[in-house]
């Protein structure tokens, strides 16, 4: 039998909406003894809260800017109070900016981005490992979301995708030193998507090959990886082939057949929604 959430702490962040939403459902429907939401956005976050409780669901909604290592701390602490710890952590928020590297300001635009797609998952990792490695009968699993762009370079994308390629990196080597230390039931995957129509990425025209996926399908097979305790998982499976033509091929002519393909232009008609950082 496969793991499952049943009768445990399940802790997503950027859970107000879009695929955090969806992720908190899921846990729902997987008969999860709690599910804690974590997000910015106060308003949303009540209304994803209120749906689940609705359901039968027992919900922890906390406002936490998972950018900012105090309010991590201190949220992490409450859940630490109130469940001991989560056994499934899914690290789902993130945000874009969609411009030339050059036109990004330093502090809205590439520090927040940074902050937020990439430390904010090692902050609230590492909250919570030590707790779920200190008990080996009992497995936990964290899920962290990078992106397609952490394994093309996309013009338009250079600070999104320096951040998710961060992502890629740490979330697959703790992975890994978690095997190493002797400490196996504690299973990482790393889903990296291309393109979600979230509203996040509006505008943007899919590569050959790599159509535009629903989050439903995103959070669901990110979901079943989850629990096979799958170590990566790329969307669409082209990517897979991306990934090897990318490594095999001369640099210039990777450059010809990404363009052919899209990649490179599939950013150029970008409009989705930007995530203010706070103050």
């Amino acid at each position: 039998m496969g793991f499952s959430a049943s009768g445990r702490t399940v802790l997503i962040t950027g859970a107000a909406m879009g695929m955090g939403r969806l992720f908190a459902r899921l846990a729902a429907a997987d008969h999860a003894a709690a599910v804690v939401l974590w997000d910015i956005d106060a308003a949303a976050l009540e209304r994803t809260a209120q749906e689940l409780r609705e359901s039968g669901c027992t919900v922890r909604a906390q406002v936490v800017d998972v950018a900012d290592l105090e309010s991590v701390r201190t949220a992490a602490a409450e859940v630490r109070r109130a469940f001991g710890r989560p056994d499934v952590l899914v690290n789902n928020a993130g945000v874009v900016r969609g411009k030339y590297f050059w036109d990004h300001d330093h502090e809205s635009d590439t520090k927040f981005v940074m902050d937020v797609n990439t430390l904010a998952p090692m902050y609230v990792a590492n909250e919570f490992l030590p707790a779920m490695i200190e008990d080996p009968l009992r497995e936990c699993r964290i899920v962290n979301i990078a992106s397609a762009a952490g394994t093309v370079a996309t013009p338009r994308m250079a600070v999104y995708a320096a951040s998710k390629w961060a992502v890629l990196g740490w979330s697959d080597s703790l992975r890994l030193e978690l095997v190493q230390a002797g400490h196996g039931h504690v299973k990482v995957t790393t889903v990296c998507p291309s393109y979600i129509s979230t509203g996040m990425f509006d505008g943007v025209k899919n590569p050959l090959f790599a159509p535009i996926l629903s989050p439903e399908d995103v959070t669901a097979r990110s979901w079943r990886a989850m629990q096979q305790g799958k170590p990566l998982l790329m969307l669409p499976r082209s990517l897979y082939l991306s990934r090897v033509a990318k490594a095999v091929l001369p640099v210039r002519v990777w450059d010809r057949l990404a363009d052919r393909l899209g990649v490179y232009r599939s950013m150029d008609a970008y409009t989705g929604r930007v995530q203010a950082p706070t103050a």
